[in-house]
Formats: structure tokens, sequence, C-alpha cells
């Protein structure tokens, strides 16, 4: 009897279909890198917010999705594996050169706060490198996803009430607080991503035309101009590198090129006051208030280790002001040799694409590492844990060489 219920136990249930162990890891694995985009989704308190999340529960959930992340991966990356590259080692370079300098920072703690999350975001990141090189894509194909749980979080708060999100005439998540920026950049992150993967034949058009439906009003109804450059001047790149190979591509660029003339013939003052956004020229020269901003850090007085190392890692604002650009953002957090660790990290991933033999990959990587070099001018986030750093990490896993005969990983 004994013998008959332990066979009878090991037998299958009726319904009942067990997952493979390759399918446990994947989701895992998706849902590390959804962890991790929770994390730069950093909460501040509004009133705006339709849902009543206290400030300290919401911040709990942003920051302590960063360590549930890293003890998830340790589950599924067993026996430890990791992928040696040249991109990880400058990041780990850029993670001990901001311990350093925050070890001298004015604010101790915060600063120091700041070095332990990039930390274990950087090593996060390095932990998920044996499945940069999977044939489909694991880690795009779930940043879109996210993106996609994103831009919906955001359009259901506009359906819910249009009034509170937007507010300043700007559209804004009140679901969890999203600011138009980070709105548009995850709009025009996921419209690029979408129009790369369906160029290179990797996404059926349905979907990708209801995504870029849902997605490039968003964009739009948050009138970022960075995102909006960024994203046209990624997609061209990309594009250009899959001409010779799709005859979609060519026809979607003859189709763009079209769209262009007509609008720039008939929309032209609609154009203009969109890019406008109310400010008159004195404004929009000084670009929204940063160039003085800029002048300030560049002017201020600092030793020898502060022009090297900077003043530890900031909340990238300048006399309660916001920095509002990566490469002053870094030379004030992080000196100059932070500044050359992203300038050596944005290059690594510019070559690696270059050397990529043309396909999907390669055009994914030349969008994303484009739209960051572009957005950096006005965006932060190249040096600190935050949406940009994640994508940069995307582009660079997508150059990485690919070896012939590859595991499950």
């Amino acid at each position: 009897m004994t013998a008959l219920a332990a066979l009878g136990s090991r037998l299958p249930r009726p319904g009942f279909r067990p997952v493979p162990p390759e399918k446990r890891r994947r989701r895992r694995v998706q849902l590390v890198w959804a962890l991790l985009v929770l994390n730069v989704l950093t909460f501040f308190p509004d009133s705006r917010l339709l849902l009543p999340i206290p400030g300290a529960l919401g911040k709990l959930i942003a920051q302590g999705s960063l360590l549930v992340a890293a003890m998830l991966v340790l589950t599924v990356n067993r026996p430890i594996r990791v992928r040696p590259s040249v991109y990880i080692f400058l990041a780990s370079l850029l993670v001990t050169e901001a311990i350093v300098s925050s070890m001298r920072a004015e604010f101790l703690l915060g600063a120091l706060y700041r070095s332990g999350r990039l930390s274990l975001f950087v090593l996060v990141l390095w932990l998920l490198s044996p499945w940069w090189t999977r044939r489909d894509l694991l880690l795009v194909r779930t940043h879109l996803m996210v993106l996609w749980a994103i831009i919906g979080s955001v359009v259901l708060g506009l359906v819910i009430s249009p009034g509170t999100a937007m507010a300043d005439e700007r559209l804004a998540g009140v679901i969890w607080p999203i600011p138009p920026t980070q709105a548009g950049h995850y709009a025009a992150m996921a419209t690029g991503l979408t129009a790369v993967l369906w160029m290179a034949g990797l996404l059926r058009k349905e979907i990708a035309l209801a995504s870029v439906i849902v997605a490039v009003p968003v964009l739009l109804l948050t009138h970022t101009r960075t995102a909006l450059l960024a994203l046209v001047a990624g997609a061209i790149i990309a594009g250009v590198s899959l001409f010779t190979a799709r005859s979609r591509v060519r026809r979607a660029f003859a189709i763009g090129i079209g769209v262009f003339a007509v609008g720039a013939l008939t929309l032209s003052s609609v154009v203009t006051t969109w890019l406008a956004r109310g400010q008159d020229a004195d404004e929009v020269s000084a670009l929204t208030g940063r160039r003085a901003v800029w002048d300030a850090i560049l002017a201020q007085p600092r030793s020898t280790f502060e022009t090297f190392f900077g003043f530890g890692l900031s909340n990238k604002s300048f006399t309660g002001l916001p920095i509002d650009s990566n490469w002053f953002g870094t030379y004030f957090d992080v000196g100059l040799l932070g500044a050359a660790f992203n300038i050596a990290m944005v290059l690594f991933v510019l070559v690696g694409a270059w050397f990529t033999p043309q396909g999907p990959r390669r055009a994914l990587a030349l969008f994303i590492v484009v739209y960051c070099v572009v957005a950096s001018f006005t965006e932060t986030g190249l040096s600190e844990a935050s949406p940009y750093l994640l994508e940069l990490t995307l582009a660079a896993s997508l150059v990485y060489p690919r070896p012939s005969r590859e595991g499950g990983a």
C-alpha cells in the first residue's frame, strides 16, 4: 500500500500541467527586470494621485523592489554565472568612483545611500548577463511589456480623471506619480522599440499599430520635446541600419518622408506652437532656465579632488534647481572621471553596434544608444540607477558577441 501510495503521488493529477523549468526561469528573469523598472519609477508624494498611496509606502515599494530583484536573481542564476563584459567593467568603475566621491559629500548619508543603490543596481544587471544573448530577445521584449504597462496606467489615469492628469496642460501619471518628462520618455521608448521590432519582422503589424496609436498621443500630450527628438533620431538611425535588408523599412521611409512633407506644408503653425509650449523666444533659447544652472555649475569653485571626483551622488539638483543634463549632473556628482566613464560606456555600445552584423539586434541597440545620447543633453540618468542606465545596459546586451552554440540561457 505504501509503495502504491508513493507511486500515485508521483503521477500527474488530471488537468495539471507542470511548468517546465526553463519557462519558470524565464518568468523569474522577466520579474527581476520588471522590479528594476519599478525601482527607477521613483515615488514622490503628489496630491493629485487617484490612489491615496502613503508616501512611506510608495517609497518602500519603489526602493524595496531593488532588494527583492537582487534576491530573486540569485535564485535563478544558480550557480552564479556572469558574462565578462567591458561595459559592466566600466559601470563598476563608475560605481567605485561614486563611492569614493560620496565619502566626502556634504550630505554624507544621502550620497552613500545613492552609491549603495547604484552598486546593487549594477550587480543585478551583471547577474542578468547570462540572458543577454538569447535568440528570443527576452530582455527587450520584457522591457517593452513593462513600458506598455506603465503607459497603460498613464492612459487609465487620463480616462478616469482627465482634468487631474492634464492639470498643468501636460499629461502626467496619476495612478503612480509619473512626471510628464518621464511619461514622455516611456512613450517614446515604447514607440521606438515597437517600430524597430516591426521593421525587423519580429512584431506583428496589428500589435505594432495598436502600440503606436496609444503611445504616440501620450508622447504628444506630455509636450516632451527631448523625447520626441530622441525618438526621431534613434528611429532614423535604426531604420538606416535595416534599409538594405528589409523592404518594409524602405516603404516606411518613403511614407515617412511623404507625411513629413505634407505636415511641413499644412501643419507648420501647429508644430511650432507645440514645440514652443507657451514659451517665448528668450525662454526657448535659455532652454527653460537650464543654461543658468549649467553656467552656475561650471563657475562653482572646486578643489582638484572635486574636479576629478565631484561632490558625491546627489538628487541631481543644484541650489534647489534641477540640473536637467546628464553631463553637467555627472560632472557635478562624480567629476571628470565619472563623465569619462559615462562617455566610455556610450562609446563602447556605439562601437559594438557598428561591428554587430546587420539585423534586429544591431538596429535595436542603435535606436537605444542614439536615443540615450540625444536625451542626455537635457535629461539625467546615465550615472545613477535610472531608466537611462537600464536601457543603455539593454543596448550593451544586444551588441554582446553571441556564441555559435548556446544553452538554455
